[in-house]
């Protein structure tokens, strides 16, 4: 893991409300502070990628059977975030407007060019377009040893963009894990274009 990479803020900041509907805000500033990590201010610019990979792997490690929920749940969010402000409107107009393999291959394009963002001190690259599956090689987010892949809000984010902007049905699937052993993370995308629109949020258990 790069000392100097940085990651965007909203992977650590959408968490915080989903963990506070989960937990609680009191467990939720514990967690943060057993994590070693400071919630970023909702304006941060990029923030420190060991901060970031502190914050996922905690989640994994004191919550594991809600952590695949809270990330996935955390992941849309961020997914809502950059269309809402990342992605112009014109933009999002013509990946909709575009033949579905078209659309695809230009979002991919443009998630590509801004891999940084995501991937941080990661090598990221779109494998194939038939079908669509990107790669995370040395993620610093997977951090292991795990027996399964673990990298549910990659996968999310991954999914709302794409759903929302080329194909209203579809999983996108981890099938290969850095923290797992695998050479790299590797998400393959299978939409389904002619299934109604079905998309399930996660199910969380909420704080009482």
């Amino acid at each position: 893991m790069a000392a100097s990479a940085r990651i965007g803020p909203n992977a650590i900041l959408q968490h915080l409300p989903v963990l506070d509907a989960v937990i609680g805000e009191r467990l939720r500033d514990a967690l943060l502070v057993r994590a070693g990590v400071e919630a970023p201010p909702e304006d941060a610019g990029m923030w420190p990628e060991e901060e970031v990979a502190r914050l996922h792997h905690a989640v994994r490690l004191f919550l594991p059977d809600r952590a695949a929920a809270i990330q996935r749940a955390a992941g849309l969010a961020t997914g809502d975030y950059i269309l809402a402000h990342r992605i112009p409107g014109a933009a999002q107009w013509l990946i909709r407007a575009l033949p579905k393999a078209l659309g695809a291959r230009l979002l991919a394009m443009a998630i590509a060019k801004h891999a940084w963002t995501f991937a941080g001190s990661g090598r990221f690259r779109v494998v194939s377009h038939g079908p669509l599956v990107f790669e995370i090689t040395d993620n610093p987010l997977a951090q292991g040893p795990a027996d399964h892949p673990i990298c549910d809000w990659h996968a999310a984010v991954f999914e709302r963009l794409f759903a929302r902007l080329v194909w209203p049905d579809l999983t996108v699937q981890e099938e290969a894990c850095h923290a797992r052993g695998d050479r790299a993370c590797r998400f393959v995308f299978t939409p389904r274009p002619n299934s109604k629109t079905s998309e399930i949020e996660p199910e969380i258990e909420y704080a009482r």
